[in-house]
């Protein structure tokens, strides 16, 4: 039985193959279209999901969007009527997508696809939970899923067993987390839906100075997690932008614009909303696990990748074991809805052994043969060398001892926001100045953006203050104290000076508060790139590399060897790996570069 799940029209759209319960395959539109988290419909997606099914839209059973637009609608109408007048200029400008294409989601699907059999429509939270619920190892265990909002629900918990997936209790709109980290978001001037993740690697700079502020004016926090926002403060109701004047009057300021400098003051903001957003996070998770009495938790929503909160809810949270969808967005969704129907819709049996998830690493998208990539590189006139793939390893890990920054495009495209060695960069972690040259050099992005590190799973925890595997690079894990450098000077620098400091025996991927967003590597989930680091390991004594997504600032992470080659010749990488195949930027025609990008984040 083929199902296809399909998620889109707000942001990160996405399709997914669902056979027999079992992921044959998902992807972004962004990876296709090169429009960073696109929301159109996914048709490229769903062709390539067909494509790798091996079936046509006629042998599909069953077609699941991931929420229910007349409910969403429903919602955007009465908030309007709420607010009104203000709140009308923000329906009527909504109002043509909507009669367009949102509320024709059945015709929409039957015209693009030619498809005639049954669409169903599954609750947004739904969704994400069975996204977290159904492909993790857990036979039984509770859910919280937090984002910014669904069609009325913007967070919710409750249990699955089984097959079953029972959503308990919600916190409805406008009292959404997801929403309230957005407002930052923009007031900080990053872009909403995007720069979440800026402003949560912003926070260490700074100190938590207006937590009391935001907890006194913005928001009425009870024991439990549930909360009410102070909506005189908010205009996302009402207006166009997320804050309003009284906001500003009460921050002391204008929202920062976008590329401009940021000052200690932005820091500062970063760190309280952080802090907040952390202690509700464990608040919702306390409860959770009062209410439900389960040891596991699987988290998803786009909260659920804020990995510090992630990593104090292991670290200080009652759960046992917690378990996070690495699609936790959008994205995920339309796995999620795919999976609800097999099992919940369908009644099928669903078998877990505690141990091991059905994400196959989320390794789940597109893949290039050695014919296609060589015929690319012939077609493109790209010196190359052809490896066996026993040599693999071996080349790469040297060129990573000799402080190269090399490309790697290796098997199946990741599914959700995070490279986990498909479509990564990586660099040596032990050399100081590699964090300042790839962000500048290669990645075109902000000086303060920290670089997550690829561990061998048996030996994270002599690197890590962690006990357990982070796959999916959604955990923060304080790096051990014998690992640390001294810190005595450089204790009472402030703002990016911290940059200067080199922090750690692994300071490229260290934080400036010791931390590191962590992906812990198997040889089962992904051979190449462990025998690559393990041989490193070998080598250095280091089981530890750099990995940072296959991309640059503005750019969804790349799909194709097209893609790929394009971004490694636009940048300042050394070397690109695609497939058995090794270019090395020296032996290349130059190609014109037409990125343009001034270091501006610098401190007042």
């Amino acid at each position: 039985m083929n199902i296809l799940g399909i998620s889109c029209f707000y942001h990160d759209s996405a399709a997914c193959l669902v056979r027999d319960g079992e992921i044959i395959g998902a992807v972004q539109e962004e990876r296709f279209t090169r429009n960073k988290h696109d929301f159109n419909f996914p048709i490229n997606s769903i062709n390539w999901c067909l494509r790798e099914g091996q079936i046509t839209a006629k042998d599909l059973d069953f077609i699941v969007f991931y929420d229910k637009p007349f409910i969403k609608f429903e919602r955007i109408l009465e908030t309007a009527l709420s607010f009104a007048p203000s709140g009308i200029r923000q329906f009527v400008q909504a109002l043509p997508l909507w009669l367009k294409q949102k509320l024709w989601i059945p015709e929409l699907i039957r015209k693009e696809l030619n498809y005639e059999g049954k669409i169903l429509f599954t609750e947004h939270h739904e969704s994400h939970a069975a996204s977290a619920f159904y492909p993790s190892p857990f036979d039984e265990a509770a859910f919280l899923t937090m984002d910014g909002v669904g069609e009325w629900e913007t967070a919710s918990f409750g249990v699955g067993k089984g097959n079953d997936l029972e959503l308990q209790y919600y916190l409805r709109f406008p009292h959404s987390l997801g929403l309230l980290y957005s407002a930052f978001t923009y007031y900080t001037g990053f872009k909403v839906n995007s720069g979440e993740y800026k402003l949560m690697g912003l926070a260490p700079y700074g100190k938590a100075k207006y937590a009391d502020l935001i907890i006194e004016n913005l928001i009425d926090l009870k024991e439990d997690g549930s909360f009410k926002l102070n909506m005189k403060y908010f205009g996302f109701c009402n207006g166009l932008r997320m804050t309003n004047r009284r906001f500003e009057r009460l921050f002391g300021g204008h929202p920062r614009k976008p590329e401009t400098r940021i000052t200690q003051k932005d820091m500062d903001i970063a760190a309280s909303i952080q802090w907040v957003t952390e202690e509700i996070m464990l608040r919702m998770a306390r409860h959770v696990y009062k209410v439900t009495g389960q040891d596991n938790l699987c988290l998803a929503g786009g909260v659920a990748l804020n990995c510090v909160g992630n990593g104090r809810i292991l670290r200080e949270g009652p759960f046992k074991k917690i378990w996070i969808q690495p699609a936790s967005g959008d994205a995920g969704a339309a796995l999620g809805a795919a999976l609800l129907v097999w099992h919940r819709y369908l009644g099928n049996k669903r078998i877990s052994d505690e141990k091991n998830d059905k994400q196959k690493a989320s390794l789940l998208g597109p893949h290039y043969d050695d014919d296609a990539i060589e015929s690319f590189l012939i077609k493109e006139g790209a010196p190359y060398k052809k490896l066996l793939y026993s040599q693999i390893p071996q080349a790469v890990s040297d060129l990573v001892t000799q402080g190269k920054v090399i490309g790697w495009f290796e098997g199946r495209l990741e599914f959700g926001p995070r490279a986990l060695g498909a479509r990564s960069i990586i660099g040596d972690a032990r050399d100081p100045k590699m964090q300042s040259r790839m962000n500048l050099k290669i990645k075109f992005r902000e000086s303060f953006r920290p670089f997550a590190p690829t561990v061998l799973k048996e030996e994270v925890s002599g690197w890590f203050d962690l006990d357990r595997e982070s796959p999916y690079m959604l955990l923060v894990a304080p790096v051990r104290i014998d690992k640390r450098s001294d810190s005595k000077d450089w204790e009472e620098l402030k703002g990016f000076d911290k940059l200067k400091a080199n922090r750690s025996l692994i300071p490229a991927v260290t934080h400036v508060d010791y931390s590191a967003r962590i992906q812990t590597i198997k040889r089962k989930d992904n051979p190449l790139y462990y025998d690559m680091i393990n041989l490193f390991f070998k080598n250095t004594g280091c089981p530890v590399i750099i990995n940072t997504s296959f991309n640059v600032r503005g750019e969804p992470l790349v799909c194709s060897p097209k893609d790929a080659f394009k971004c490694f010749m636009r940048t300042e990488m050394d070397y690109l790996i695609m497939g058995h195949f090794l270019l090395n930027k020296k032996e290349q025609e130059p190609m014109q570069n037409d990125i343009k990008w001034q270091e501006v984040f610098e401190l007042d």
